[in-house]
């Protein structure tokens, strides 16, 4: 991982009625392979995620914080599931369908339903945000360099904002949230910054569209 400063890297925002400047940098991660702006180091904590069907991936959430506001972006390993739940259906009660999945090849939910809990993983993932205590005020569809997913607006109880952004490239699922108080102006620095990576670190993108599970685009860069 490495920290790049970024041009014009102070913002202003008020804070108990003063005005305080941090510097913004361009966290890269070639473990996770993504980048985004943070306001400073992100501090980083291994976690597991349950998936829709019950898998617990491993995890790792990069979270910062500027003043009241809170920024993170938790990525989740998808690449152990089939092993997961194709171990976890051994234990079903025989017959379950609904635990096993298909067993052929051909197949579109696999031993445990780890197939569709690949393919759900964007749309799972968005609907654990609308079970939050909060009004959702956008939910889109978007793209960043050409890989899909969701972008959400939340107000919360408390008035303050959340934006998050889910994606998934590579059998991992990206969830980039910001979390502002009432008043404050949209985390544009660090909404508008999530980018993917290569091992070396280099930023990418697509020619086309990628949906992951699928042939994978040509890259322009």
């Amino acid at each position: 991982m490495r920290l790049r400063p970024i041009a014009a890297a102070a913002i202003l925002l008020a804070t108990s009625g003063a005005a305080i400047a941090q510097e913004w940098t361009e966290f890269v991660s070639k473990e996770d392979r993504f980048s985004a702006n943070f306001p400073g180091t992100p501090r980083v904590t291994e976690t597991t995620y349950k998936s829709q069907f019950g898998a617990d991936l491993p995890a790792r959430a990069y979270t910062a914080a500027l003043g009241p506001s809170r920024f993170s972006v938790t990525v989740v390993d998808y690449r152990p599931i089939e092993k997961i739940l194709t171990e976890k259906a051994k234990s079903c009660p025989e017959g379950a369908e609904t635990c096993k999945g298909g067993a052929n090849p051909g197949s579109s939910t696999g031993a445990g339903y780890w197939k569709a809990d690949v393919a759900g993983a964007i749309v799972h993932a968005t609907w654990q945000y609308l079970q939050r205590d909060a009004k959702v005020t956008t939910l889109i569809w978007s793209n960043i360099d050409l890989v899909e997913g969701h972008m959400l607006q939340l107000t919360n109880a408390d008035k303050s904002r959340t934006f998050a952004s889910i994606f998934m490239h590579e059998n991992k699922l990206y969830l980039a949230e910001a979390t502002v108080p009432a008043g404050y102006p949209e985390p544009g620095l660090f909404q508008q910054s999530l980018g993917f990576v290569d091992e070396n670190g280099k930023s990418i993108r697509y020619r086309t569209l990628y949906h992951n599970g699928f042939a994978v685009p040509e890259r322009t860069r």
